[in-house]
């Protein structure tokens, strides 16, 4: 009974074969996934992991003569320039503002919006709206810019056409920083708001609609039915995009963002990507910059790690 109980060594090696001959057959049927997935690697180690290595000019007095790693260290001395500057105090007050600001206006628009369009039952209505609000992903930030100054320009902008024969005297929305920054959360809402609803109308695909039926047989409205299938059935899906939408709180479009500012509402409008283009690229203080850059990447690791820490007490977390 013991020795039937205990694999014998020629059991053993036979195991190992057949182990390694799956392992084996299972690669040889992914090669072809696997061919297809070295472009993304190729993209992600030459343009993000090994551009990691100028992270050291944030710790160096960088100039072009002595290079990245010839250039003299100076430790801390680039961040004690950088957060005694009231100046750069101030672009990230705006950073954090302009991004919360789109976070809690924007996020929840692409939910709702798919929901609507998960709930219409006309096959052609439906990806008319879907092709409608899709489209405006396909155009780029300078486009956008022009119809936004097309619709609210104060001399020849339509809506203050209409304001200045109703009232005589046109508003200055881009020129005022309340209504510029709704005019900047507004555009990139309807930019974006369509491509995002498609991850969780794909969400809403896999709801089993038994759960919808056995809803209806127990007397759920249509909003009861929402709020108790379909909210949870995509919660891990909305939890997913909201932790990476955290991680990228400090980083605001520098598209965006230069296509619509001006000097009057700079107050508002200057963020850490165009001061770094204004300071790094026109100025010539890569340094400060690169400083700059690197505190805006570990404020959003540390979003990360916290968004993910409390996702987890939900047992939804990312990882």
């Amino acid at each position: 009974m013991e020795q039937s109980m205990h694999p014998t060594p020629i059991s053993l090696e036979r195991s190992k074969q057949v182990a390694r001959l799956r392992r084996s057959r299972t690669f040889r049927r992914n090669v072809p996934l696997l061919l297809m997935f070295l472009p993304v690697v190729a993209f992600y180690v030459v343009f993000k992991y090994i551009p990691m290595a100028g992270v050291v000019i944030a710790f160096k007095s960088y100039n072009f003569a002595d290079g990245i790693w010839g250039s003299p260290w100076v430790g801390l001395k680039n961040f004690q320039l950088l957060f005694n500057n009231p100046k750069s105090l101030l672009i990230i007050r705006n950073t954090l503002m302009l991004s919360l600001l789109h976070i809690v206006a924007g996020f929840p628009f692409p939910i709702l919006l798919a929901i609507m369009l998960n709930e219409v039952k006309k096959a052609w209505f439906k990806k008319s709206v879907q092709t409608l609000v899709f489209l405006p992903h396909f155009l780029s930030w300078v486009i956008v810019g022009g119809i936004v100054v097309t619709v609210f320009s104060q001399q020849s902008g339509v809506i203050n056409h209409w304001i200045a024969q109703w009232f005589g005297q046109p508003f200055p929305f881009l020129y005022n920083e309340t209504s510029w920054v709704a005019i900047f959360i507004g555009s990139g809402i309807w930019k974006e708001a369509g491509f995002s609803a498609i991850i969780y109308l794909a969400a809403l695909s896999t709801i089993d609609p038994s759960l919808y039926e056995a809803a209806s047989i127990d007397g759920a409205s249509k909003w009861r039915r929402i709020w108790h299938v379909t909210l949870p059935g995509i919660s891990p899906t909305v939890v997913l995009m909201l932790i990476l939408a955290m991680g990228k709180v400090m980083e605001v479009g520098f598209d965006p963002v230069y296509t619509l500012q001006n000097s009057v509402v700079a107050g508002v409008s200057e963020v850490i990507s165009t001061y770094i283009y204004t300071l790094g690229i026109q100025k010539g203080e890569f340094s400060l910059t690169s400083a700059m850059g690197l505190f805006e990447s570990a404020v959003g690791l540390v979003l990360v790690v916290t968004s993910n820490a409390i996702a987890r007490r939900f047992n939804q977390g990312l990882w």
